[in-house]
Order: C-alpha cells, then sequence, then structure tokens
C-alpha cells in the first residue's frame, strides 16, 4: 500500500473516531441532563424533547424521524460524501440516545426507586454542563465536516448564504426560537425553565464554537525593525519557535529609514515567547498584535478544507 493510501486510511479512520466521540457526547448531554433536568434544548433536538413532553414517545426515536426528511435535503445540497456521514451520526446518535433513555429513566428507576434521576436535579448545573456537552459533541461532529441533521442542516444552508456569522451564531438564534416555543409546553415554572434552557443554548454556543473554531486560531504579528535586529528575530523564530516568518520591505513615514517587517502567525500558547524573543533582540521594535480565528497553510488547515 502507498503512502498516499495509507494517509487517507488514517485520516478517515481519524474523522470516524472524532464522530463517533461526538455522537456520544451529544446524547449524553442531553438526556442525562437537559431531558433529566426538565430542561428543553434547541434544534431537531429541542423539538424531539418538546414533542417528548406531549406523547413520551423516545426523544430519540422523535429525533430520527425528524431527521430523515431533513437529510435527504442535505445529500441533495452538500452531496454523497456528508450524507453518508450524516446518515452514520443521525443512526449511531439517535440509537444511543434511546439506550440512555431506556437505562436511566426505565431500568435504574425500578432499581432505586421512582425518584431516581441521573445526576442532579439542580436546573442550573443541568443547564450549564448538559449544555457544554451537548455543544462539545456537536462541535466535534461538526469539526469533522459532517451534521447531526436536523436543523443544523438549514443552518449549513444559511452559513453557505451569509458566510460573515459564525456558525454557533445562526444555531443560537434558531435555537432561541425553538425554546420560546417550549416554554408553552412544559409544565411548572416557564420562566425558570425558559432561563435555564437559554442558558444551557447559550452555553452550548460557546462551547460549539470553541470545539470548532478554537483549534484553528492564532496570533498574527508584525514586527517592525531594523535590518540587522530583524534578521535575528526571524532567525530564532525559525530556530526557537519552529514557525515560520514572511520579510516584507518597509519604509518609515516619518523617518523615511528602510525597515524588515517580519509577519508572524504563531499559536496562542507560543505567542508569549516570540514577545520575549523581540524584546531581547529589539527593545525598540514596534509590533503590531492581532487574533487570526482561521489560518490555512501548512501546520493549521488545508486550503482546501470545507468552510464551517
Amino acid at each position: 500500500m502507498d503512502e498516499a493510501k495509507k494517509k487517507l486510511i488514517k485520516a478517515f479512520i481519524k474523522k470516524y473516531l472524532l464522530i463517533t466521540l461526538g455522537c456520544v457526547l451529544y446524547p449524553a448531554g442531553v438526556v442525562l441532563f437537559l431531558q433529566a433536568g426538565g430542561l428543553g434544548g434547541g434544534g431537531a433536538t429541542g423539538i424531539a424533547l418538546i414533542i417528548n413532553r406531549l406523547t413520551g414517545v423516545s426523544t430519540g426515536i422523535i429525533a430520527f424521524v425528524i431527521n430523515v426528511p431533513l437529510l435527504l435535503w442535505g445529500w441533495k445540497v452538500f452531496g454523497r460524501e456528508f450524507f453518508i456521514s450524516t446518515l452514520y451520526v443521525i443512526g449511531l446518535s439517535s440509537l444511543l440516545m434511546w439506550i440512555t433513555e431506556y437505562v436511566f429513566f426505565e431500568v435504574l428507576p425500578q432499581v432505586y426507586g421512582e425518584e431516581f434521576v441521573p445526576f442532579t436535579t439542580n436546573k442550573l448545573i443541568n443547564a450549564v454542563t448538559g449544555g457544554a456537552i451537548f455543544g462539545c459533541g456537536m462541535g466535534l461532529i461538526f469539526r469533522c465536516g459532517s451534521s447531526s441533521g436536523g436543523t443544523d442542516i438549514p443552518v449549513k444552508v444559511l452559513k453557505k448564504k451569509f458566510r460573515h456569522i459564525s456558525t454557533g451564531i445562526i444555531t443560537m438564534t434558531s435555537d432561541i426560537i425553538i425554546v420560546v416555543c417550549a416554554a408553552f409546553v412544559y409544565e411548572g415554572d416557564k420562566l425558570e425553565m425558559l432561563f435555564y434552557t437559554v442558558l444551557s443554548v447559550v452555553v452550548f454556543t460557546l462551547m460549539f464554537d470553541w470545539v470548532l473554531y478554537g483549534g484553528n486560531s492564532a496570533k498574527m504579528v508584525f514586527i517592525i525593525s531594523e535590518t540587522e535586529p530583524a534578521e535575528r528575530i526571524c532567525q530564532r523564530i525559525l530556530k526557537d519557535l519552529d514557525a515560520g516568518a514572511t520579510y516584507i520591505d518597509a519604509r518609515g513615514a516619518f523617518s523615511g529609514e528602510n525597515k524588515k517587517m517580519l509577519l508572524c502567525v504563531v499559536k496562542p500558547i507560543v505567542y508569549p515567547r516570540l514577545r520575549d524573543i523581540v524584546r531581547e533582540e529589539d527593545k525598540k521594535a514596534f509590533m503590531i498584535v492581532s487574533s487570526a480565528k482561521e489560518i490555512y497553510g501548512e501546520g493549521y488547515l488545508p486550503p482546501d478544507r470545507a468552510e464551517l
């Protein structure tokens, strides 16, 4: 087997291992915290939770039924590979959701009594923990170019149209609409339920965006210095940080002197060391630092990667 095929197989295995992990986290967050805590949710899962409240039918089964027609739409819009990976996500996550419900809401209550709850009755803990685990699972699924179906597919369509808006923000907007609808269905203190459910959606969005985009972020640094110290800085960047840099010829507008400008992109964890190197080599160097949300190229994302 040649090296190219080995790389493809490794990439395929890694992708589906991450998707599987996402499929495990997603039902755990929804069933063990949101559903168990009497909270709603967003997307197709939120709709499934509402229908579960009204009918008693398993959330996993309802989610699967809702997802099938939307999945067919996704096949038409995003292609065969997206369809296959999303079908895997829908099938596995719906099955795990149904198993989790059966074990924690039917089997264990018979063993430990009807008052049994999976972890806690504290709505704040359920909202924060459930939203975080749910968001982490969904972020992994999306990061691998897949989806859990449901409203994720319209969200991906909207993302293609409104590319300047993050996926998490689009998701949160649709989720809040569903959550408001849930407030009319759930029993008890509707304002309390609405507050904690919205909190879970916000936590979900933050975690989702962090998992989806966080690993791609970096510090973009412009370093303006005299030629000689600029070369020393560049050599230390290459050697000490194992990072790349680009020379840009520059000229001071006030002084008229020729200078060197280095453009360097580094991971946030490496940036303090870069700052130290600049200070050590040229205390008069001028630095401009900004955050780069997405980096494409060697060491970061491949240039042909699909937009998330």
